[in-house]
């Protein structure tokens, strides 16, 4: 992965199983992805914030072709309305879904991607 100074900071919080969006310093708005200015006011003072985790699946889909990623089909990818306020496109934990599930944040097998499953459900192997 190429060093990015606007990434690094999110990418060292996956290493340490936190998930971390911008918080902006002067309006209180989270965004994600990374910014070098806050969306709702243009404020220049963006700065990490480690998220709760959780959210509300807004929309997915189920891939039955192979990326070459390391991830064999069929695997689910969401969208997920994290209580902070961003949407995060990111990879579910198996396949059973519904749009409006509450899901939390879960690592596996040492990936810095977040991955998410239904709240209150451990994550499969």
């Amino acid at each position: 992965m190429d060093e990015d100074p606007l990434t690094t900071w999110f990418w060292q919080g996956t290493a340490d199983g936190v998930l971390r969006v911008q918080r902006c310093e002067e309006c209180g708005h989270h965004q994600f992805y990374p910014r070098p200015f806050c969306l709702r006011c243009e404020s220049g003072r963006v700065a990490p914030a480690e998220t709760a985790g959780t959210g509300t699946l807004y929309s997915f889909t189920v891939v039955h072709v192979s990326t070459g990623l390391g991830v064999p089909p069929p695997y689910a990818v969401g969208l997920v309305d994290l209580d902070e306020g961003p949407r995060l496109l990111a990879r579910l934990d198996g396949l059973d879904h519904a749009i409006g599930d509450r899901v939390t944040v879960r690592w596996q097998d040492g990936s810095p991607h977040p991955v998410f499953c239904p709240a209150g459900r451990p994550a499969s192997r």
